[in-house]
């Protein structure tokens, strides 16, 4: 039976979810997982990713505003109210 991957509450810290996933990252390259529990580590892989990926891009998009580099309508689109 396959496992459901937890979703990623968006109020996790960046580097609890970075962490997370360099600890899947070691688990899956020691291959010690049967095939199944690595494709479920996998699936949480890649959430973590795109979670982190994510953030990375909101934060760039923040400095941006910041530095001055992106015009008012920009920085208006690029926010979340």
């Amino acid at each position: 039976m396959k496992k459901k991957v937890a979703a990623i509450a968006k109020s996790t810290p960046f580097e609890d979810a970075l962490g997370e996933l360099e600890q899947l990252v070691e688990k899956l390259e020691s291959g010690d997982q049967s095939l199944e529990e690595s494709l479920v580590q996998f699936e949480r892989g890649m959430a973590l990713s795109k979670f982190c990926q994510q953030a990375l891009t909101e934060a760039e998009s923040k400095v941006k505003v910041l530095a001055g580099s992106e015009t008012d309508e920009q920085a208006l689109r690029n926010f979340e109210p």
